[in-house]
């Protein structure tokens, strides 16, 4: 339901649940954080008991949400609470999405300040950097990004897939028309796995190598992107004949275990914050 912006029906579904008993308590937290997320970011969507006619427009609940005309102290610091401190990922996500709408010119200090001094999640720390972008901010900022030093220019982060270097653009080509023989679905599932794989690696010393205009490295990192995903997809992969599809001889060999590192780097951080 939030995917597809129906947060009406998803305040409804979460205070019915919040009814029901015998789960685990776990769960209700996690329920009952997620609907007062909802209740400040969409005060206006439909509570218990509305009407399903009186319903207004998701869209413009939304569009009034992320650019409320009552943007007080109170409110800017709310989100910036919830982005900081809320112990679910997903709900910082959508803190720093009406972050980049924030009229306070103290929110981009904020969320500079943030990234150099906390040790955050990387996806978190690639979209607060995005907002930053949204937010017309520009110049350096230097961060830890997984256990490197990272300097990184906040007007050149991208916000979308065609923003990133052609490097970075044809390692999903290759991989996209070899896999489109093997399965019809494969393409898209690549797409998305290399666009969760870039808010990962974007401005470590893995994605400084997979900048380089040889072929030899964007086939080493298409193999290994092709591997990742047939075993995300399949839950197996025969590593030696994607070597051989991709050409990765002898002499290649290095660069493609280095991409095979920097893929299974992700899987291990992605099981390590698992829990949050």
């Amino acid at each position: 339901m939030l995917e597809a912006e129906q947060y009406g029906e998803a305040k409804r579904m979460l205070q019915f649940l919040l009814q029901c008993r015998g789960e685990d308590q776990r769960h209700y937290e996690e329920w009952g954080n997620l609907l007062a997320w909802l209740e400040m970011a969409f005060p206006e969507s439909g509570s218990q008991g509305d009407e399903e006619e009186d319903d207004p427009d998701e869209d413009d609940l939304r569009q009034s949400a992320l650019t409320p005309s009552n943007q007080d102290e109170s409110y800017v610091q709310q989100v910036l609470y919830i982005m900081k401190n809320h112990p679910m990922l997903d709900q910082q996500l959508l803190a720093l999405e009406r972050a980049a709408h924030l009229r306070s010119p103290e929110v981009d200090t904020a969320i500079r300040e943030w990234l150099e001094q906390e040790s955050l999640h990387p996806v978190v720390q690639f979209k607060a950097l995005q907002c930053l972008r949204r937010r017309g901010d520009s110049g350096p900022l230097r961060l830890e990004r997984l256990g490197e030093t990272a300097e990184l220019e906040i007007d050149r982060v991208p916000l979308e897939l065609d923003d990133y270097p052609e490097p970075v653009r044809r390692i999903l080509e290759r991989v996209e028309s070899v896999t489109e023989t093997m399965d019809p679905t494969l393409p898209h599932f690549a797409r998305e796995l290399w666009k969760e794989c870039l808010q990962y690696l974007y401005g470590s010393s893995a994605y400084t190598r997979m900048l380089s205009e040889e072929e030899a490295v964007v086939d080493s990192y298409a193999a290994a992107l092709h591997q990742t995903l047939l075993l995300a997809v399949y839950g197996s992969a025969d590593e030696d004949e994607i070597r051989h599809t991709y050409g990765i001889t002898d002499e290649l060999r290095f660069r493609y275990e280095q991409a095979s590192r920097s893929m299974r780097q992700i899987t291990d951080l992605q099981e390590g914050y698992g829990e949050h």
